[in-house]
């Protein structure tokens, strides 16, 4: 049943009055591809709704269904679907085009979600709650202006590990379009925190009690200081809104109206995997997510979020990396079964893989590393659906990302070690070629479509992004026009086959209301063409392409090592 049906009757008529516009339209211009509001760049998914139920996540029920379940077949290998004409994603409660309409600039990039300074320590933090199990306990604080900001703290003998790994990671996720926390890396002392009079702690026992000034003593024992005697905190401002639980990288939320798109087929879905190998997000299930509720009078809307980005880069939070992170699922039955089979004699080649010693990095490098054989903990339904469509629109935002771009976010971890700060980012720099330079070949990486009009002539122009990355452009492209008609589909030809030399294709003199041009381009390296890219534009005064379709030269993400 379509989610839509869950909401209450007030809601219905709510949406119904919303969408009357565009289902009349659709009605009348039924078989229409192009409406005249498209390419659309905002996705109405925020639409009144009664709160949904609130659910907890267990990432061993995430790892059972998802592990267990076989992967996808051929006829589940569809494309995206929450795109718009020219294949990119609009904005929405999911996703905001930053890096990938454009360039951001560094002091954005520095910026990063953070609409605050963070806990300030002219005043002292007041601790509202805390806990003291486990290896990195940590606490919930308000600062001085009422904020609430969640404290974590880094594994001992690891300085800065996982708190800077935090802080540089989330403002990666935010450039890329993902919703995420505010996270602050602060310099704390004892001395900085005040216990509040009703706050309880809940200790090794599991048992809660109030809590003394020992019990933080007692945390900061199990914390590594620095050599100021400081200590290095990530605090992570509350996500605004009313927490409803993680959302699942499959299906779709009954209960939330908006929710109209499967998860394994939103493109900044399948996309992330990409993001996700370049920083080495394996952790990054169902789990690590949460929607939050934004309230608006009796109704509101849900917001999508990706949250603890403690296990990235060469930190695993609470220790380094394992060796396997990256490389190989929790539970993967071939390199088992060759294991046992050879009586241990078989071993994994990642075991043997180099790291340099630096214990504010951890396991993190780019020799060994292949972007089609990365793997996160266990499988992610969206991640396996992965198309090569959706790999070139993570891949064209990657390339937004230059070395300074890198630098200046890496420098947000404020690591106090320089030779281990330039490591991570060579280290990154030579991660995000490997990605670009394999998946860029998967469709052919002609971008940036746009009609420049003369007084004598009309041409399409666009960027063949192999250029951008030192390699040869192609050869020629062959290309040939057509009239499209947007009511029921067929192409009549305009101009037989011809060829250019430079990423600039004339357009006939013709008058129809729309055109399409199927472009394909011979490359040096290999020889052969590749799959056509087909371009549709609108041809008025102002001639403006409206569509991008891409064929793809494989459909297949990747085979493991």
């Amino acid at each position: 049943m379509p989610s839509y049906f869950c909401a209450d009757p007030k809601t219905l008529m709510r949406v119904f009055l919303v969408l009357l516009p565009f289902l009349s339209a659709t009605v009348l211009s039924e078989a229409q591809r192009f409406l005249p509001d498209d390419p659309v760049w905002i996705d109405l998914d925020s639409l009144p709704i009664p709160k949904p139920k609130s659910r907890k996540g267990s990432q061993i029920s995430d790892f059972m269904r998802n592990s267990m379940r076989p992967g996808p077949g051929s006829s589940d290998m569809t494309p995206a679907e929450n795109i718009n004409t020219l294949g990119e994603v609009p904005d929405s409660s999911w996703f905001t085009n930053r890096m990938s309409r454009g360039t951001m600039s560094v002091p954005e990039l520095v910026r990063g979600p953070n609409q605050t300074d963070g806990p300030g320590t002219s005043h002292p933090w007041t601790v509202i709650s805390a806990k003291s199990d486990g290896i990195t306990p940590g606490f919930t604080i308000r600062d001085r202006t009422g904020e609430m900001y969640f404290v974590k703290f880094d594994p001992l003998g690891h300085a800065q590990l996982a708190t800077s790994t935090e802080v540089i990671c989330t403002k990666f996720f935010h450039a890329f379009g993902y919703h995420v926390p505010e996270n602050h890396i602060a310099r704390i002392m004892l001395r900085d925190l005040e216990i509040g009079p009703k706050t309880r702690i809940t200790d090794e026992k599991g048992l809660k009690r109030k809590m003394s000034s020992e019990d933080l003593e007692a945390i900061f024992l199990k914390i590594p200081h620095l050599a100021d005697g400081t200590v290095q905190a990530l605090a992570s401002r509350r996500l605004p809104g009313e927490p409803l639980g993680p959302f699942q990288y499959r299906g779709t939320r009954s209960d939330d109206a908006n929710d109209i798109f499967p998860h394994e087929q939103r493109r900044e879905l399948r996309g992330l995997r990409l993001f996700a190998a370049w920083l080495n997000h394996d952790d990054a299930p169902s789990i690590n997510t949460l929607d939050m509720f934004l309230r608006q009078g009796e109704t509101g809307y849900v917001k999508h979020h990706l949250i603890d980005f403690g296990s990235c880069l060469g930190s695993g939070t609470i220790k380094i990396q394992s060796r396997r992170a990256g490389n190989e699922y929790l539970a993967e039955w071939g390199p088992i079964l060759k294991s046992a089979f050879s009586l241990g004699i078989w071993d994994r080649s990642w075991r043997k893989v180099f790291y340099p010693d630096y214990p504010s990095i951890g396991r993190f490098e780019a020799e060994y590393f292949e972007p089609v054989c990365w793997r996160p903990e266990y499988p992610n339904p969206a991640f396996q659906r992965m198309q090569p469509e959706d790999a070139f629109w993570a891949v064209r935002i990657m390339m937004r990302f230059n070395d300074e771009a890198i630098r200046a976010i890496v420098k947000t971890g404020q690591l106090e070690d320089p030779s281990a700060e330039n490591y991570l980012v060579e280290t990154l720099s030579k991660r995000r070629d490997k990605i670009v330079q394999h998946y860029l070949t998967q469709t052919d990486p002609l971008d940036r479509f746009q009609v420049s009009v003369a007084s004598s002539e009309s041409r399409l122009e666009f960027v063949d992004l192999s250029s951008e990355l030192g390699m040869p452009p192609a050869v020629r492209y062959d290309y040939a026009w057509f009239r499209f008609n947007n009511q029921n589909g067929p192409m009549n030809s305009v101009i037989d086959q011809r060829s250019v030399k430079t990423a600039s294709i004339p357009m006939p003199q013709d008058d129809s209301r729309y055109l399409a041009v199927q472009i394909e381009s011979l490359r040096e390296v290999s020889r052969r063409k590749s799959e056509k890219v087909q371009v549709f534009i609108r041809n008025q005064t102002q001639p403006v392409v409206v569509g991008i379709d891409r064929r793809s030269v494989s459909s297949s993400p990747g085979m493991a090592r």
